[in-house]
């Protein structure tokens, strides 16, 4: 660690950290706009600014980590799982440089990882999406056909079946490649597939392509489940609630600790017990999540947390890591 005594902060004064987005644009109501969010409330709550880059394509990814580093940035948040490779690529070049990945695990003394526990927020509108469903189907619709997006899945499932054994669920993937997050047609398509076969209710877990899910549903009177930002007011009175996954807390956080001198590179996992994820209800459905239905999704959050309910990871089967 006493490589580390190099990455002392800068006077706040001066403290300029930089978050670069995934693919789908900072604006996307989703993934990447919760780490909008998050550099917004760490700029409001210090008074300090920051810097922040959209990439068009996946190879510019390394260019964008490299370029910043080196013009010395204090610290450089990259949002997504596609940038463990070229996160380690250049944390290893750039050894006195802070870097904070999201969703991504990188092992090196200037690189801190945050991940978190996505099936445990999945579980409960899992739970949410079969005490709604009046046909007793209900559907998944993942993006990019990746383990994280399979721990979604499994999560969704395992909350549904806690709750109605047997119950009939659908799943799609739209995609192998990055492309899929941006898709909202084919997001539609799949959606409307599932509903003619008798789903009610639709979580997906694929970025701006999901808003093809919620337009979908609208369309067909049915109702979705967003994910990872509030998106309950896109299609008000047809988006069930909506899967958070803070990373907004987490970039804020991260650049916070940076400013005064705290931040510290290794692993954080943030699940239920650490509110890392969590189900929304708002002014927008609040008339679907019942008194009874919030009791129950309390209880097994509170089941959840205490273990006496072990919500499978499907990303600790595809990587070993137990994550």
């Amino acid at each position: 660690m006493a490589a580390l005594l190099s990455l002392a902060p800068a006077l706040a004064d001066d403290f300029k950290p930089v978050v670069i987005y995934d693919l789908g644009g900072k604006f996307d109501r989703s993934f990447n706009e919760a780490a909008y969010r998050g550099a917004e409330m760490y700029a409001k709550e210090t008074g300090g600014t920051y810097r922040d880059f959209e990439p068009s394509n996946e190879a510019q990814f390394e260019q964008a980590l490299r370029r910043f580093a080196r013009r010395k940035a204090d610290l450089i948040v990259a949002v997504g799982i596609s940038y463990a490779v070229p996160m380690r690529n250049v944390a290893r070049e750039f050894p006195d440089q802070m870097f904070t990945v999201i969703d991504a695990i990188v092992e090196a003394p200037n690189v801190q990882s945050i991940v978190f526990k996505e099936h445990e927020g999945s579980f409960l509108v899992g739970m949410i999406a079969a005490m709604a469903t009046k046909s007793g189907t209900v559907g998944f619709i993942g993006g990019m056909d990746i383990p994280l997006i399979r721990r979604f899945a499994v999560g969704y499932e395992e909350g549904a079946r806690y709750v109605r054994p047997d119950i009939r669920l659908f799943k799609n993937m739209v995609g192998t490649t990055g492309s899929a997050w941006n898709d909202p047609i084919k997001g539609a398509e799949l959606a409307n597939s599932q509903y003619a076969r008798g789903a009610d209710v639709i979580f997906s877990a694929a970025g701006p392509t999901g808003l093809g899910v919620i337009q979908a549903a609208a369309d067909a009177g049915k109702f979705a489940i967003g994910v990872d930002s509030n998106q309950n007011h896109i299609r008000p009175g047809h988006v069930l609630t909506s899967m958070l996954k803070r990373v907004d807390l987490a970039v804020a956080r991260s650049m916070k600790a940076a400013r005064n001198g705290t931040w510290e590179p290794g692993l954080t996992v943030l699940g239920l017990k650490e509110s890392g994820v969590d189900y929304a209800v708002d002014e927008y459905n609040r008339a679907f999540i019942t008194e009874a239905m919030t009791a129950r999704l309390e209880e097994a959050r509170a089941k959840i947390i205490s273990g006496e309910i072990i919500v499978t990871d499907a990303m600790a089967d595809a990587t070993g890591t137990g994550r």
